[in-house]
């Protein structure tokens, strides 16, 4: 865990790793339950102490991903050495365990050996995985490890459509699984794989609840936002409102500002609860580069 914080095994690129601690500090103090519509990898959830959690995501595959992963709290051994056998299966690297990559690659390729050296095996283990079914989550979560940004990407027919990437499974991913397992093992963690309006409009709210959303952003352009619209955008704010007038309170992260764009509709909504500017990592998955923008947690308390 760095610095006291831990990341999430799904290492989701854009997610809150880094903004977690400054977030927090927004935070009330006592919190009953935390409560996130779109937990993603679950970064935040695994930082901030709370009497009980409510996670959702609409991608069932994220939530299949933390249930398996939840799955093997207290045989973690296990879990680790199927992983092994798995890559092993598929002749990947894993410079945890030993460095197999020839130093002639290397020299070769400084840059990107490992995605050369493991495009053929990630190949195979991902047509073995659309070939049966995509219901393996182990499976699927290396293909996360050693794919391009370690996205969650599927084509038109819905089949996993990730490239391999130059990364491998190495101490930092031992390590955040390692506190993934210790911090859910603590965590009184109910999983729902629902739309954002249906999960929260079925909650039955209690005193000191906290609703934090880390919601697709309308103006910038990752593959996580292509569904997000400013319909979706303004149920959002219309359903924050409504929390709002029962008392219920709510913390959401949000960019006003991104490469010349300006989300309007969300700065002039905020305009009435309280805004606190958030230093970001943003890293779009078509160019990973760290842009200008600002970013904001607006909360109603």
């Amino acid at each position: 865990m760095k610095n006291g914080i831990a990341r999430s095994p799904l290492f989701y690129v854009g997610d809150k790793y880094k903004l977690v601690r400054e977030i927090r500090t927004h935070f009330p103090a006592h919190i009953n339950r935390l409560i996130e519509p779109f937990v993603g990898g679950g970064s935040v959830m695994m930082n901030v102490d709370a009497n009980g959690y409510l996670l959702n995501d609409i991608n069932s595959y994220v939530i299949n991903l933390h249930r398996m992963l939840q799955g093997y709290i207290g045989r973690e051994d296990e879990f680790m050495n199927e992983l092994y056998t798995i890559i092993d299966n598929y002749e990947l690297s894993l410079s945890l365990r030993s460095d197999v990559v020839p130093k002639n690659l290397k020299v070769a390729n400084p840059k990107t050996y490992y995605a050369r050296y493991n495009k053929a095996g990630y190949q195979r283990m991902k047509a073995d995985f659309i070939n049966g079914g995509q219901q393996d989550m182990q499976r699927l979560y290396l293909l996360l490890i050693y794919g391009f940004n370690h996205m969650l990407r599927f084509n038109g027919r819905g089949q996993f459509n990730l490239p391999v990437g130059n990364v491998d499974f190495n101490l930092n991913v031992q390590d955040a699984l390692t506190d993934y397992f210790q911090l859910v093992s603590q965590k009184q963690i109910e999983w729902h794989n629902e739309d954002y309006r249906q999960f929260l409009g079925n909650i039955n709210y209690q005193p000191e609840d906290l609703v934090y959303l880390d919601p697709p952003y309308l103006i910038t352009f990752s593959e996580y936002n292509k569904l997000w619209n400013a319909d979706t955008e303004c149920d959002l704010l219309s359903l924050l409102d409504n929390l709002n007038e029962h008392g219920i309170n709510f913390a959401i992260s949000n960019v006003t500002h991104y490469r010349g764009r300006t989300n309007t509709l969300f700065q002039e909504w905020s305009a009435q609860y309280h805004t606190h500017s958030i230093k970001s990592n943003y890293i779009s998955f078509n160019d990973n580069s760290i842009k200008q923008f600002s970013e904001v947690l607006v909360t109603n308390y």
